[in-house]
């Protein structure tokens, strides 16, 4: 009874992990593909027992418990050899010798056996599960922190769909591996080898039937395991697409709903699903036939025993094999089989966990491209920044940096507005400010000090950035303000929002600054969310504020009221406005323009008008009809 609920429930966390691992968005499709040269599967073979050491080192505090898992599974199999022998006990030299005191005695020991081994399967799957369930979550904490490491150039390595799939699904396969690998991975051999063992002390000649069927069963594993998995593999890459039209599809539902065309959509995903559809059947006919090829082997393995162990029970005379010894010949006959069914299952789910299981140990292992210096400089003394002959790129086998040749000084307290087309680098340059990114050459000193000898938390403290891709997180305004400063009082709150024009808002609230933010901030509009976020970072008390394009959703008085505030309320802090419109940034202390990863100019508005045409033709353009764009007018110039 115990097998057949061990297998029930092995089967259904097979399919499980098949369609976890089909579901796996399709984060996986580059990583895959990059995954297929005989060179890198020789390297994962090799690596292998790296794979195992670096997966087993999150085990930790639940060690006893995988300890004492296979423990008790050991004496459970045990418990459940030795009854097969005390039945045959029973029967040879109770029922036939009509000895009913024999026949009670040793059935209280059968009783005490299987209470044994109900116990002991009870504490194996108690211990089991919170082996696994603890091993899982030290996995999942194992990559968050080290997640949480992360630069952006190792960021950049996964994509965050990617990151998620690695923290649910592939943990939810290892530890469901790891769990059966505890209790079947012990109970399938070892009741495989006892039984063999009995069954050779009962009657060693008639156990040469076993033999047969183990070698029939093997030869199906050995030809079906394979066929199986590369049609599983077929199965994925249909899923890696499946999933990327889903994906593409409700990320872009506004578009979708735009332009009518959801019966498009619903006919792509359809084909995808069709495709998947034919794989599976192809994949669940081969995994049909397993069940059936067994089950005749068992049958077969029955019939044979029963068969030649009566001729020996008639032709001997009970001599050579006994009523009681055939009965028990038949018990080990279902227990040698059904071990190396199981067997056979346990080899198919790790051989399907350990793609999950490199993909876990990748983000563990990820070492931070970005980190502390033995000896980190603790202070910030003020706000200048200075670029000395800065080249950046984010690929190291990249032709052309993508900042080259950048000498800048800026000094504390400055305004300083930063304008150019798409792709001319500007967030690229204040990214390295607050060391998101490291340079490639030259060096980016903030308060006179290179910002590789600042201890990164301390660096990242003085530098407040608000974003292009405004950000809000679930819960209240006040809780995402103090996000900013997590001690921030009640009037330091508002004091922030006066100062980025969002109090004009947050007051007509019902709930004021208690109103609840949805995720993402999607029940908040796009102006308002750059007005909170750019609060949220005034409450750092930053000595340099970077706004990266940030009151782009912002119209053009309440911009002008924000950088009012700026200049009025915080003047000894450095700020550096990133912006489209010349109107955002005319107002600095000095302006520099971008062009194609170099500086084109750096000056007053004043003196750009006189001296750098880009930054005259854009200006005359927005001047003029109000909604001039700095990329068009740089195709003017170019053309």
């Amino acid at each position: 009874m115990g097998k057949t609920i061990d297998l029930i429930s092995l089967f259904f966390i097979i399919r499980v992990i098949r369609k976890n691992k089909m579901g796996a968005l399709c984060d996986k499709g580059l990583q895959t593909r990059k995954e297929g040269t005989l060179k890198e599967k020789k390297e994962k073979m090799e690596n292998q027992p790296d794979l195992l050491k670096n997966l087993l080192a999150n085990v930790k505090e639940y060690k006893a418990a995988a300890i004492a898992t296979p423990l008790f599974m050991l004496l459970e199999v045990v418990m459940e050899m030795v009854i097969p022998l005390l039945m045959k006990s029973i029967i040879d030299d109770g029922v036939e010798a009509g000895n009913m005191s024999h026949i009670i005695k040793v059935g209280i020991v059968m009783i005490i056996a299987a209470g044994g081994g109900l116990f002991a399967g009870v504490m194996g799957g108690k211990y089991g599960a919170k082996a696994s369930a603890g091993f899982a979550k030290n996995l999942r904490k194992a990559e968050f922190e080290n997640i949480q490491r992360y630069s952006f150039s190792n960021i950049d390595k996964f994509s965050s769909s990617s990151l998620i799939t690695r923290l649910t699904t592939d943990v939810t396969n290892v530890q469901n591996a790891f769990q059966m690998s505890l209790r079947m991975g012990v109970r399938a051999p070892f009741s495989l080898i006892i039984a063999l063992i009995m069954s050779v002390y009962i009657g060693h000649t008639l156990s040469l039937v076993y033999f047969v069927a183990i070698v029939v069963l093997a030869i199906v594993i050995i030809i079906l395991l394979p066929i199986t998995k590369r049609l599983f593999d077929q199965v994925f890459k249909r899923y890696d697409a499946m999933n990327a039209s889903v994906q593409e599809n409700i990320t872009g539902v506004r578009v979708v709903k735009a332009y009518v065309r959801e019966d498009y959509e619903k006919e792509k995903f359809t084909e995808a699903s069709n495709a998947i559809y034919k794989m599976f059947i192809k994949v669940e006919t081969v995994l049909a036939s397993v069940t059936p090829i067994m089950m005749a082997t068992v049958y077969a393995c029955i019939l044979g025993i029963s068969w030649f162990g009566a001729k020996m029970i008639i032709n001997s005379g009970g001599t050579t094999m006994t009523t009681g010894g055939l009965m028990s010949m038949l018990t080990y006959c279902m227990n040698v089989l059904m071990s190396m069914m199981m067997l056979a299952m346990i080899f198919m789910m790790i051989t399907m966990s350990i793609s999950s299981a490199n993909r876990i140990v990748e983000v563990i292992l990820e070492e931070p491209s970005i980190q502390n210096p033995e000896d980190p400089v603790m202070n910030v003394k003020d706000g200048s920044i200075e670029f000395e002959n800065v080249h950046f790129g984010y690929n190291d086998t990249a032709e052309k940096y993508v900042l080259e040749n950048i000498n800048l000084s800026i000094k504390s307290g400055e305004t300083i507005g930063i304008i150019g087309g798409t792709g001319s680098a500007k967030t690229s340059l204040v990214n390295l400010i607050s060391r998101l990114y490291d340079v490639k050459s030259g060096s980016v000193k903030v308060g006179g000090i290179d910002v590789r000898d600042y201890d990164i938390k301390t660096l990242r403290d003085e530098v407040a950035v608000v974003l292009q891709k405004n950000v809000l997180f679930s819960g209240t305004i006040y809780e995402n303000l103090r996000w900013g400063d997590k001690n921030a009082t009640d009037e330091e709150v508002k004091k922030a929002c006066e100062l980025a024009c969002a109090d004009e808002f947050i007051e007509k609230f019902p709930d004021g600054y208690n109103t609840y933010i949805e995720q993402g901030g999607t029940n908040v509009s796009g102006g308002q969310r750059q007005r909170l976020c750019i609060a949220r970072a005034l409450l750092k008390k930053p000595k340099i504020l970077i706004l990266d394009d940030s009151t782009s959703a912002v119209d053009t008085a309440t911009d002008a009221k924000i950088r009012r505030a700026f200049r009025e309320e915080i003047p000894g802090t450095t700020k550096l406005i990133i912006a489209q419109r010349v109107s955002s940034v005319m107002d600095a202390d000095r302006i520099l323009v971008m062009d194609d990863g170099e500086i084109s100019a750096f000056g007053t508005h004043e003196e750009l008008l006189e001296s750098n045409e880009i930054y005259r033709d854009v200006y005359e353009s927005q001047s003029g009809s109000g909604n001039g764009d700095f990329d068009e007018k740089e195709v003017e110039i170019d053309g």
